[in-house]
């Protein structure tokens, strides 16, 4: 049971970490922990436009770990240009201390969604990716491309980072995304081209 409140516990770092989009009508920036909360509900939602049957508990249980490496590693956001192999080493690390609080067989089976969804191999993980990708967009959306615009981000660059994981996730999420997409760079939402 300690493992468990210890793991839980820390687990609790999460709502520190900040991410470069803003909830709707907060002046606040959102933490990886609503993130992950709002993807998991997002994927319920979703789930009957998957392109075949999925296992969708086990996307909500990736959804709701993919992230815990941020807790030591913090947040990038998806459109930064870094070093992506190093931040996945650091978050990889990160999650092997985090789910080591736990009992051996909780430890491995959330490394091992973990590493699911990092690969993206499986249809859950890809639904997942798809889910992941396309909730920044959806508050950007909502919110004028309040993160877009802060942080020099161009309709370019958005669409190459994103289609190709909705796409292959959620391809009619991606239909219904890259309409509003062409709207909002003729509203504005973006900055000139930064590909």
């Amino acid at each position: 049971m300690q493992q468990v409140v210890d793991f839980i516990l820390e687990l609790d770092k999460l709502k520190g970490v900040l991410r470069k989009v803003r909830p709707l009508g907060l002046d606040r920036y959102e933490n990886s922990a609503e993130h992950s909360w709002q993807l998991a509900l997002l994927a319920i939602s979703l789930a009957r436009y998957a392109e075949g049957p999925l296992d969708i508990n086990r996307v909500i249980r990736m959804l709701l770990v993919h992230d815990v490496g941020e807790i030591d590693a913090g947040d990038v956001m998806f459109f930064a240009h870094v070093n992506w192999e190093e931040r996945k080493a650091a978050e990889r690390a990160a999650v092997i201390r985090i789910f080591k609080i736990l009992p051996e067989e909780d430890s491995s089976d959330l490394l091992q969604l973990w590493h699911e969804f990092e690969a993206g191999e499986s249809a859950e993980s890809r639904f997942a990716h798809a889910v992941d990708r396309a909730m920044p967009v959806l508050l950007n959306l909502a919110n004028q491309g309040q993160s877009w615009r802060e942080n020099g981000i161009s309709y370019e660059r958005v669409v190459n980072r994103i289609a190709p994981p909705i796409q292959a996730g959620c391809p009619a999420l991606w239909d219904y995304l890259q309409e509003r997409l062409k709207e909002a760079r003729d509203n504005g939402f973006f900055v000139a081209s930064s590909k």
